[in-house]
């Protein structure tokens, strides 16, 4: 009995499996170092007990100490642990940062989707939008702490709100993509009611842009946070932030250069790591270049 041999599919035309999250983030050195640098400043963060004494502990017979092993980074002027109070900073930026995050996506996802589903509050709302962003970032922060006072709850309210704006228009331009599509269309003629068509079709195809988005708002809370409390009209002398240490830092600078180093290296190492991270997170993101993966790896 003759045996029929069945036609294998072409080896070019067998599906490959795309690559996971985490192959894509090692397969990019930026993404990876901006991940490995976001790693550490959260471990750091959340580890402040452990890894780090009291910030606020006072030494004035060791004041304006170099380096050494009792105080990796030295002292400042009053003899408080330089790298006790740059480990709380980075718990304090951690909490500044995923706060901000939070606050502006809420504003702004709810400006954004009023604006792009519903064609007639759209000019009034992104009127408004522009007229917050008409102002500097740092200028309408500072006006905001003037009114409200100083206080790691008003440093998140301030910087929520000039964020906002910015999440809104990623939001409602995206929104305007995907309300003309098929399905939308398909769900309107079906009679399904705003909120389920907003919340189970529309917020889930604008997702990822305004992921990416969120992580340069968390570059920028950490940064617009350090230049307020630098300025002094952020969080209160007393809360270990990196833009304390840096103000009260600036006045030791030749003598104690430490104060302004360390803390410097210390947001710029996060806000680095931050855009790396954000940039390659908008690339992962893009189906052109996950598409353009997945031909690299059938080439292979």
């Amino acid at each position: 009995m003759s045996v029929i041999a069945l036609p294998q599919a072409d080896a070019a035309e067998r599906p490959i499996p795309q690559p996971g999250w985490l192959t894509l983030i090692a397969r990019r050195r930026t993404t990876l170092i901006g991940a490995i640098l976001m790693v550490i400043m959260v471990a750091l963060g959340v580890l402040a007990p452990l890894i780090a004494g009291n910030p606020g502990h006072m030494d004035v017979a060791g004041r304006l100490a170099a380096p050494s092993r009792a105080h990796w980074l030295g002292t400042d002027d009053v003899g408080r642990d330089v790298w006790s109070r740059i480990v709380y900073g980075a718990r304090l930026s951690l909490l500044v940062g995923v706060a901000v995050v939070a606050l502006s996506f809420v504003l702004g996802m709810a400006c954004g989707l009023a604006a792009g589903y519903y064609r007639r509050l759209d000019n009034v709302i992104m009127r408004i939008m522009d007229g917050l962003m008409a102002f500097p970032a740092i200028v309408l922060a500072i006006a905001l702490m003037a009114a409200l006072g100083p206080s790691v709850l008003n440093v998140i309210i301030s910087i929520g709100i000039v964020y906002a704006p910015r999440v809104a228009r990623v939001v409602r331009g995206s929104v305007l993509v995907v309300r003309e599509t098929t399905y939308v269309e398909a769900a309107l003629a079906l009679g399904v009611t705003d909120l389920i068509l907003i919340g189970r079709h529309i917020v889930p195809n604008i997702l990822s842009p305004v992921i990416v988005q969120g992580s340069f708002v968390f570059a920028a809370a950490v940064l617009t946070e350090a230049a307020l409390s630098f300025l002094g009209v952020g969080v209160p002398p007393y809360v270990p932030s990196w833009g304390v240490i840096l103000a009260e830092g600036r006045l030791y600078i030749q003598q104690a250069p430490w104060l302004v180093i360390y803390p410097g290296l210390a947001i710029m190492l996060t806000i680095f790591g931050l855009n790396l991270f954000g940039d390659g997170l908008r690339d992962l993101l893009d189906p052109k270049i996950r598409g353009l993966a997945t031909e690299r790896q059938r080439a292979a």
